[in-house]
């Protein structure tokens, strides 16, 4: 009869939702590469949409169980009228559960890209000071030349924390929660050991090109006072030739 067929209907509708909530819901999920992660959120849109394309069916059931309400004796009525406030219900739940639980998904892979993203960009820098580290190594030339190499590694290093900070947050973010974490923690051991290596070799190389340029400077200078004193002995002896001074006549520098 109407009644068995109606059951039948709730009682189909109530294990898809069982199977699907111990499919998405209540199964434990582990995220150990970025593909399982990625595969997740996509099992869960799937799971979500489907679920809403569901609620044509819960609607047609729904109107089914009303208007055989309408008809049929009160006996009838608490039962049926029950059992579908109960479908209803938990029908309602899965579907927020399943997109809550998809937005939830979304958003740790958006905040996995991000990481990505802020360690590329501070691993580009670091290769940029790898590359100004090797061109300072044998700078040649004066003070003011080595002075400029200095200058130009400086204006690198000062680089912001910012993308830094980032990184340790968003890192922090995905391993509490057990995601990608032995990935996440690999890839930060890597960039933390070169970050201190170049950090250090930066140091280094400034403490050294200071050095350079004092030692450029001092060289300067006992340079330009040769230069003067040269200047001054070739004034004297000029003045000597054009007097036709004898050498011996001279004193003994001059001589």
């Amino acid at each position: 009869d109407k009644t068995v067929s109606l059951r039948k209907d709730l009682s189909e509708m109530h294990e898809w939702i069982t199977q699907a909530e111990e499919e998405y819901l209540e199964r434990d999920f582990e995220y150990k590469t970025p593909d399982e992660l990625q595969k997740a959120v996509e099992e869960l849109k799937r799971a979500k949409e489907e679920a809403l394309q569901k609620e044509v069916k819960v609607k047609l059931i729904t109107d089914s169980v009303n208007n055989f309400i309408a008809k049929a004796p009160p006996a009838a009525h608490e039962a049926l009228k029950k059992e579908l406030d109960v479908l209803i219900t938990s029908y309602q739940q899965l579907c927020s559960r399943l997109n809550g639980k998809w937005k939830t998904l979304e958003e740790v892979w958006a905040c996995w890209r991000e990481l990505l993203s802020y360690l590329d960009a501070e691993n580009k820098w670091l290769n940029e000071i790898e590359r100004k580290l090797k061109a300072t190594e044998n700078v040649q030339g004066g003070a003011e030349e080595i002075s400029e190499s200095l200058d130009s590694l400086e204006r690198l290093m000062r680089h912001p924390e910012d993308n830094r900070n980032q990184i340790r947050e968003l890192a922090q973010t995905l391993t509490d929660g057990g995601i990608l974490d032995e990935l996440i923690n690999e890839k930060l051991e890597k960039f933390n050991t070169r970050w201190e290596e170049l950090q250090q070799e930066a140091v280094r190389r400034q403490k050294s090109l200071e050095q350079s340029i004092q030692s450029a400077q001092e060289t300067d200078k006992t340079l330009r006072l040769i230069q003067e004193s040269l200047a001054v002995i070739d004034k004297q002896l000029t003045a000597y030739t054009a007097d036709r001074v004898d050498a011996a006549q001279v004193p003994q520098e001059a001589q």
